[in-house]
């Protein structure tokens, strides 16, 4: 077995964080199945992709990710990364699709529909993209080294460890790490060091821009009707 893989099978990722990654996967599901019964048409149809998608990633981070075995791993990492692709691909879909129902379309659409489908692209936004950087700044979710020095982000602690001594990023770093980049559209602690963890940081600010500048036309437009 080459050595790489074995390093990477006999890492293993902690029980919290891996509940925490589920609790959050959960979150974005509950509120996609609030959104999806107010009006089905503000998600895009293929909400019979996504919920099960991250269902499917909530039940893999639970049983296979600490699995030791290289087939088992491989064929963990291989569905990990599509998944995560294809919730980032419709929750961007989302979005494109309640853009073109104001713009194109104009179909009316109530405030409350408008609010609730914004914060459901939003919040989904933050977890998944806190998945992602946790993916890409190893373990994350498939324990994969993705850069040469296995380090796309700097945290402060990182830099500070006689006050931190055996500090090591967790999934909530992650998740601080993409609320503030959401609202901010600039990390508030960790600096992202290679060109992934920029360009990720970089689409998720994009797609944060374009959910908060819908809300905020829909409301003009409603404070001025």
């Amino acid at each position: 077995m080459p050595g790489s893989i074995l390093t990477m099978i006999m890492m293993r990722i902690s029980r919290r964080e891996l509940v925490q990654a589920q609790i959050a996967l959960f979150v974005a599901i509950a509120l996609q199945l609030v959104v999806w019964k107010m009006n089905g048409e503000l998600l895009i149809g293929p909400q019979y992709v996504l919920i099960p998608s991250e269902f499917a990633l909530a039940v893999l981070i639970g049983l296979f990710i600490n699995n030791r075995k290289v087939l088992i791993y491989r064929i963990n990492h291989a569905f990990v990364l599509v998944l995560l692709g294809l919730i980032s691909a419709v929750n961007i879909g989302s979005l494109v699709l309640v853009l073109h129902s104001l713009i194109i379309t104009h179909a009316a659409i109530s405030g409350p529909e408008l609010l609730a489908s914004a914060v459901v692209i939003f919040i989904t936004n933050i977890i998944v993209y806190a998945l992602w950087y946790w993916e890409i700044d190893s373990p994350g979710l498939t324990r994969k080294r993705w850069s040469k020095n296995d380090k796309d982000f700097q945290f402060p602690q990182q830099d500070m460890k006689q006050d931190f001594p055996g500090w090591h990023s967790e999934f909530l770093d992650y998740l601080y790490l993409s609320l503030t980049n959401a609202i901010n559209f600039a990390p508030a602690e960790a600096k992202p060091l290679t060109h992934s963890a920029k360009l990720l940081m970089g689409s998720q600010a994009m797609v944060s821009v374009f959910t908060l500048a819908l809300v905020i036309a829909r409301s003009v437009n409603i404070l001025g009707a």
